[in-house]
């Protein structure tokens, strides 16, 4: 199924690909002030309809999630990084999704906290 989301104020635009089913609630410092429940895809599987400089970039930590956002609202509806193979994954905010109903989702609780 194809999901279409997008920024607060509509300047980040992006249509994901892919079966639903479970997302992460990670309890790490940002992703908890942030509120994101995440659905990681394969990069290739989410089209964003934004220049790229339209995107602003947040990395904490690691370094490995290279988290976007609006420059204009604020709000943060993907990321990108690399699964523990190499490939490339895209973390998508699904609170950032049209339509979604989120208290039909499975949410995984995630110790991030601890990584």
């Amino acid at each position: 199924m194809v999901y279409k989301g997008g920024c607060h104020c509509g300047r980040v635009a992006f249509e994901v690909e892919g079966a639903l089913g479970q997302v992460m609630e990670c309890n790490c410092s940002h992703c908890s002030k942030k509120g994101y429940l995440l659905w990681f895809v394969p990069r290739e599987a989410l089209r964003f309809d934004a220049p790229e400089g339209d995107l602003a970039t947040y990395t904490f930590n690691k370094h490995v999630i290279k988290h976007h956002f609006c420059d204009k609202c604020g709000c943060a509806p993907f990321g990108f990084g690399a699964e523990p193979s190499g490939a490339a994954m895209a973390a998508v905010n699904v609170r950032c999704l049209d339509g979604i109903e989120l208290s039909t989702l499975s949410v995984k609780q995630i110790d991030g906290r601890s990584l």
